[in-house]
């Protein structure tokens, strides 16, 4: 996916894969296995993913926008080895039973926040660069649209989903802001609650629009991505088969350190007095950190802005 922050430096830009050889030299661990691609977007990771696999080897690919699903479909029309899943990688463990290969996935890969496609139009409302209607959903067929919840929201339900998701130390005043100018218009625009947000904000900082962090937490809200993220690392352990390989990429700090946090506890296992000479398996650990977090190279953020706070984390299972 690609940097959330949408500051005035990230241009409207084609669609890069972030770390697309990175991730998937650190997935494949088997060419014969089967792996999920989390976060299908337009299909960067997949492609790479089946080129690296024998006939033999399958992926499920999830995403939660429709269009992302078509055209995934439209793109790999003559891959057997592929199946699309409109949904939640919240739901992995339902979606690898169905497939019936709970406990026997090879990798999973999530590739964490909003696609550039869904950045750059402007009818999906994620962007407050653009002019369009105020939805910010990744799945348009379901949920509250950010519009419909800013309507109806009270004044501290958006302050604290300003505060926790975007980390904006003026996320009080924005919404404060924001409840008095919907009893007088209904907010339903994207540059329109950009301008209010903006209005609210008075420290603003060179480079970076006001209300970036407010739109961030909102979209990071409406699409339940840090709960979908909790729900998903509950499961992939017993997803995984043993030496399965998780990758995750994420590009927001929330999201990094819950992954990292996760990692570093299961590697670490039960809490035991130091220097006793215990295997891992006696201390339960199922799951180890690979390698060190891998950030993308000089040469591909400067090809590719949106990549800049991207961060890799990878963990094996091994009981």
């Amino acid at each position: 996916m690609v940097d959330a922050d949408q500051s005035s430096e990230a241009v409207v830009a084609e669609h890069s894969t972030v770390l697309l050889h990175e991730a998937i030299d650190a997935l494949v661990v088997d060419p014969d296995g089967l792996y999920v691609d989390g976060t299908f977007g337009r299909g960067g990771h997949t492609a790479e993913l089946l080129s690296r696999l024998s006939v033999k080897g399958s992926v499920i690919a999830i995403d939660k926008d429709l269009e992302a699903i078509a055209s995934g479909n439209e793109r790999f029309a003559d891959d057997d080895r592929l199946t699309l899943v409109h949904g939640t990688f919240a739901d992995l463990s339902h979606i690898v039973e169905q497939a019936g290969k709970q406990g026997c996935v090879s990798g999973v890969l999530l590739d964490l926040g909003v696609s550039s496609p869904q950045l750059d139009q402007a009818e999906r409302g994620f962007s407050f660069l653009r002019d369009g209607p105020l939805d910010m959903r990744m799945d348009t067929s379901r949920g509250l649209s950010a519009a419909e919840w800013i309507a109806t929201a009270d004044e501290q339900e958006i302050a604290k989903v300003i505060k926790e998701y975007g980390e904006e130390r003026f996320a009080r005043r924005m919404a404060a802001a924001v409840v008095r100018e919907r009893a007088e218009n209904p907010i339903e625009r994207t540059v329109q609650l950009a301008k209010i947000l903006a209005e609210a904000h008075p420290a603003w900082e060179r480079g970076k629009h006001p209300a970036t962090k407010a739109f961030q937490a909102i979209r990071i809200f409406i699409n339940r991505e840090l709960a979908d993220l909790e729900d998903l690392l509950e499961q992939v352990i017993d997803s995984l088969a043993i030496g399965g390989r998780l990758v995750v990429i994420s590009f927001h700090s929330l999201e990094d350190r819950r992954v990292k946090r996760f990692i570093r506890d299961q590697h670490r296992g039960i809490k035991l007095p130091k220097n006793l000479p215990i295997p891992d398996v006696d201390r339960g650990v199922r799951l180890i950190k690979v390698g060190k977090a891998i950030k993308p190279s000089a040469s591909e953020v400067e090809n590719n802005v949106r990549a800049r706070s991207a961060v890799m984390r990878i963990a094996e299972r091994v009981a």
